[in-house]
């Protein structure tokens, strides 16, 4: 059985992948936290297999939290769950100890895969990182993919990504797009950040400027 500690700052998500892992019998949650500092309280009492935790969280983000938890509980591996797919983040986080990296989008059954893969103690990378750092590689080399291959693995703005960037374009703040898109305005937050750390803009305008030059929006 893989104990597992469910780490992010929204309740609705942690039931809901609560929800969806209790249907594994080899899978078993063993405690929630909204944010690192309950995840290390926690570990000190309960013992965890893999922590599933999200980068953006209050009181301590998961960057903060990983050289604490690597250095009072090493033998517990961390699976990172999240929206961030830029390389930055996922560098960063695989270089302070995590052993995983998740998309929020992805299928659960990959997110019990990576939870067992992980739990083994072996590392993993969800499709859609995996691919579009594949791209990039081989972008970089001057090499070309196959057809099948990049025509999943897109650019370097996901298709959702590209949508808030044309409302931003439009002047909406993150609340006003959150309510256009049906979302909570912290995902908006998110591919925001998403955005700009891809496009490496300075501010708004730069952002908006680099867009229009590049033919993202018009």
């Amino acid at each position: 059985m893989t104990r597992i500690l469910l780490a992010d700052d929204h309740t609705i998500l942690r039931d809901g992948i609560r929800a969806l892992l209790s249907t594994a019998p080899d899978l078993e949650v063993v405690g929630e936290a909204s944010n690192g500092a309950e995840v290390l309280t926690i570990l000190e009492t309960t013992r965890a297999d893999v922590v599933l935790m999200d980068v953006q969280m209050p009181v301590l983000d998961g960057f903060a939290t990983m050289p604490e938890l690597r250095q009072r509980f090493p033998e517990v591996h961390v699976l990172v769950l999240t929206m961030l797919d830029h390389e930055n983040y996922v560098a960063r986080m695989l270089e302070a100890g995590a052993l995983g990296y998740v998309l929020k989008n992805a299928a659960i059954n990959e997110i019990m895969y990576a939870i067992r893969t992980v739990a083994a103690g072996n590392p993993f990378l969800c499709t859609e990182i995996g691919l579009n750092m594949l791209y990039k590689a081989v972008a970089n080399s001057g090499s070309t993919l196959p057809d099948e291959i990049s025509s999943h693995a897109g650019a370097d703005l996901t298709a959702r990504e590209l949508e808030v960037l044309k409302l931003i374009a439009e002047g909406l703040t993150n609340g006003e797009i959150a309510d256009k898109l049906f979302t909570s305005k912290r995902t908006i937050e998110t591919h925001r950040q998403n955005i700009i750390a891809k496009t490496q803009a300075k501010n708004t305008a730069a952002l908006i400027k680099l867009a229009v030059g590049r033919g993202l929006i018009s």
